[in-house]
Formats: structure tokens, sequence, C-alpha cells
């Protein structure tokens, strides 16, 4: 049996959201920026743990107000991955706002944070200036923890059953 999961990539424009779910989805990457307008699905199965999952995944255009995203994008999510760009602040300066707006609003769906762009930054020294968990830092460049975050968010939901 297969089990079908939303999950849904929110953060600011430009943190690299598309890139991740390119690069998970069809192991691709590109240099060429295209801002996402609405919303582009995704379909991958994975397996984890022995047992097929399918995340249907969420592509959604970026929004500085997590409160904007229209509701019907995040009906039904089962997890969320939230995307930062950590060579921008402003980027992450909502960070724990946006964290609790999910878990208050979508209390059963799971939650990654992700900070993108590791191949432009030291990441000890970030983690040095900043006073909030980060759960993952990605690359979708150079496809550091890009499988990584999806398949924790897969053992997130198995261990929920």
């Amino acid at each position: 049996m297969i089990s079908s999961k939303k999950i849904v990539l929110i953060g600011h424009f430009g943190v690299g959201k598309s890139s991740l779910i390119r690069r998970f989805v069809e192991n691709i990457f590109s240099e060429e920026y295209k801002v996402t307008i609405g919303v582009h699905i995704f379909k991958k199965v994975i397996q984890v743990e022995g047992k097929n999952l399918t995340f249907v995944i969420w592509d959604i255009e970026g929004k500085e107000d997590i409160t904007e995203i229209r509701r019907s994008y995040l009906l039904g999510t089962s997890g969320f991955i939230y995307v930062f760009d950590p060579t921008r602040k402003n980027t992450y300066s909502t960070i724990n706002q946006d964290v609790e707006f999910c878990k208050t609003n979508y209390p059963t769906a799971k939650l990654i944070t992700v900070a993108n762009k590791l191949d432009l930054i030291d990441e000890e020294e970030f983690v040095s200036k900043i006073d909030f968990e980060i759960d993952y830092f990605t690359s979708a460049k150079t496809n550091k923890n890009v499988d990584l975050i999806f398949n924790d968010l897969g053992l997130k939901f198995l261990n929920d059953k």
C-alpha cells in the first residue's frame, strides 16, 4: 500500500524552494531564476523503511508574510518545509512567528526548517549568530542534504502511525 502525503514548501521569494524540489524530484539544478507564480505541484514516490510513500509536493509562490498564503494551498498539508536563505536576513527574520503560525493552524502537520544555499555560507559561523533552531542546512546546487530532508519527513510520517 502506498501512502500519499501533501508536502508544502514555504518561505520568501528566492530562497530556493523550487530548486530544492527540482533537485529532489528530477535531480536537476539550474542557475536560472524563475519566479513561481501561484503553485506548481510535483509528485514523487520514495521508500522509507521499506514502505512506499507518495509525496505530492506543492511549490507555492514566496511570500514575506506567511498569513498571506492562500488558505486553499495549505489545506490538507501533511508536512511543511520552511525554507530560508541564510545570506538574506529578511528571509528568516520572522521564522519564529512563521513556525508558530504553522504549528497553531496546522497542528497535525510535520514541520522542518531548512537553511538553503549552504554552499554560500559557513554553517558554524551562521549558527553562532542566530537564536533559533534549524533542522537542516541544504544546498540545492550541490545536492547537500536534499534527499535527507524529504526522507526525514517520511520518517516523521511513519513514526506517527
